[in-house]
C-alpha cells in the first residue's frame, strides 16, 4: 500500500494498464509528472515486479514498458476504489486539468 500510495505511482500503473507502453505515452497521460520523476518511478515499479521493461534492439533503441502479471492483478484490486472515487467526485480536478492541457 505504501508502494501505491507514493504519489504518480498509481497514475503511472493507470497509464499502464490503459495501454500506454512508451515513455512519452505515460507522460503524456499524467499530467504534471515529469520526466526525470517518471524515470525514478519506472525503476521503483519495476523493482516491485509491478512493472516490465523491455529493451528493442532497434536503431534507435526501442524500450516498451507494460504490467507484470503482479501489476495487472494490483490494478483489478483497484478498480472498487477507482469507481468509488469516480461515483464521489474525487477526480474531478484530474479531469478539469487533463481538458485544459
Amino acid at each position: 500500500m505504501e508502494l501505491i500510495g507514493q504519489r504518480w505511482n498509481s497514475a503511472i500503473l493507470l497509464a499502464l494498464a490503459r495501454g500506454a507502453t512508451r515513455f512519452s505515452e505515460v507522460i503524456a497521460s499524467v499530467p504534471g509528472l515529469s520526466d526525470r520523476l517518471l524515470a525514478q518511478r519506472l525503476k521503483v515499479l519495476e523493482q516491485a515486479g509491478l512493472v516490465t521493461r523491455e529493451v528493442i534492439p532497434t536503431t534507435p533503441v526501442r524500450i516498451v514498458y507494460g504490467l507484470t502479471d503482479r501489476g495487472r492483478e494490483l490494478m483489478r484490486s483497484l478498480q472498487p476504489l477507482t469507481q468509488w472515487g469516480v461515483r464521489w467526485g474525487m477526480f474531478d480536478d484530474v479531469l478539469e486539468q487533463r481538458e485544459s492541457a
